[in-house]
């Protein structure tokens, strides 16, 4: 990932919590006949290795498990976005210099992964899934709801995913790059928006 300095997050903390707030994740492997990516809800097991491992499923009719990955796999984890407009920059009134841009957080995790198709793992995935999905329900439903013989067929249609991460790249584009009147214009300019996504960004914009 391309990441001037001032953009750069190395904060272990940071990006775990980048990981952790995604719920959605890009999970990509290289292979001989070009990428492969599938949307994943996935989670990051921060107890096991220096920087933790990704574990999710995939579905058993989707190729990407099949076809042998070249080198290390690469999971996407987006935080918020927004759009910016030079409209809010301050040096748009003395220049007139300056274009769009997007302002944006994300995390880049690679490392070898692993696919396995073994019961016991594959129910212990989903229910970990699935409890942090609906932990903050007020009835949260959980995977023993459902009848055993259900789940375990349920189970055959799916296939697990571990992935070592042995690299953690951090990005957070928040307008570092600007001055602090530009940095001041935007963040007010997102902070009056309708969407919540761009009021987000506007709290990370620093001053």
């Amino acid at each position: 990932m391309y990441t001037p300095p001032a953009f750069r997050d190395e904060d272990k903390e940071s990006l775990r919590a980048t990981i952790r707030a995604a719920r959605l994740a890009n999970f990509v492997t290289a292979t001989a006949d070009g990428p492969l990516a599938t949307p994943l809800p996935l989670f990051l097991d921060e107890s096991e290795g220096e920087h933790g491992v990704i574990y999710g499923h995939l579905a058993k009719a989707n190729p990407q498990w099949r076809v042998p990955p070249v080198g290390d796999a690469l999971a996407i984890f987006m935080g918020p976005d927004a759009y910016v407009t030079p409209a809010w920059y301050a040096t748009k009134q003395e220049t007139g210099k300056v274009v769009p841009t997007w302002n944006y957080v994300t995390v880049h995790a690679h490392g070898p992964v692993e696919f396995f198709d073994d019961a016991a793992r594959l129910l212990d995935i989903v229910s970990r899934l699935t409890d942090l999905h609906e932990g903050a329900r007020t009835s949260p439903w959980a995977v023993s709801d459902a009848p055993a013989d259900f789940v375990q067929a349920q189970l055959r249609g799916i296939v697990g995913l571990r992935m070592s991460v042995t690299r953690l790249e951090g990005k957070r584009k928040m307008s570092q790059n600007r001055n602090a009147a530009d940095r001041a214009g935007v963040a007010e300019g997102l902070a009056a928006s309708e969407r919540a996504a761009d009021r987000e960004v506007a709290a990370l914009i620093p001053s």
